[in-house]
């Protein structure tokens, strides 16, 4: 997997055996330093979706391995859209979510500059679902437990949104505030394992991802 930044602003990314182009406003600091540092609500609007994070990366490579045609699949906090875009492009039908319209305005853009039949794109809070129960096969996210307080929205999106026999995939890149989450997870009944562990170049640096697979057990 490589990532390639091009002088117009947009990320040029090989992954999941093509190259995929994503176009964004700007890039994280740049959009930072232009936020409103007295707006009490800032910290909830942070950014984070402009920069392709390694756990996608990772995510991508993974589901390029993974039979998904047909399979109902929602991508949490979508970004970009390159997860949900693989996933597309693999024929599955996918939901991509995210809490900022201009991360859903941007990944829509990238599924017509990618030529992928389009994700339905979703602008929701995963504190506030609004999804139909058991109605996904699959559900991903990469990188979404930044902080402890997203653990108990999220296990609740999941035991709601996920269909019997589904499974769930988060691309982890080993911070110390998510290094509890899988032994909570398995606490509460979830069966917990650790499909894959790669190191993904970013930032002229590298980060080992884990790629965390859930699923619940099926009743007797």
């Amino acid at each position: 997997m490589t990532e390639t930044s091009e002088p117009n602003g947009q990320l040029k990314v090989t992954a999941a055996g093509r190259t995929w182009t994503l176009e964004r406003p700007a890039d994280l600091e740049s959009l930072w330093q232009s936020m409103d540092e007295d707006d009490p609500k800032a910290e909830e609007h942070i950014p984070y979706w402009v920069e392709l994070w390694p756990a996608t990366l990772a995510l991508c490579g993974w589901l390029a391995r993974q039979e998904l045609a047909g399979h109902r699949c929602l991508d949490l906090g979508c970004g970009l859209g390159l997860s949900a875009l693989v996933a597309a492009n693999l024929g599955a039908r996918v939901v991509g979510m995210d809490y900022e319209h201009g991360a859903l305005h941007f990944a829509a853009r990238n599924a017509r500059i990618n030529s992928v039949p389009s994700p339905l794109w979703v602008r929701m809070d995963w504190n506030k679902p609004g999804l139909a129960p058991a109605s996904f096969d699959r559900i991903w996210g990469g990188d979404i437990f930044y902080e402890q307080r997203f653990f108990e929205p999220l296990e609740n999106l999941l035991l709601c949104s996920l269909a019997p026999g589904g499974k769930v995939w988060f691309g982890d890149p080993e911070r110390t505030v998510s290094s509890t989450v899988w032994s909570r997870f398995s606490r509460r009944g979830w069966r917990v394992r650790n499909q894959s562990r790669e190191v993904v170049p970013f930032d002229q640096a590298r980060m080992t991802v884990n790629v965390w697979e859930l699923s619940r057990p099926l009743a007797i």
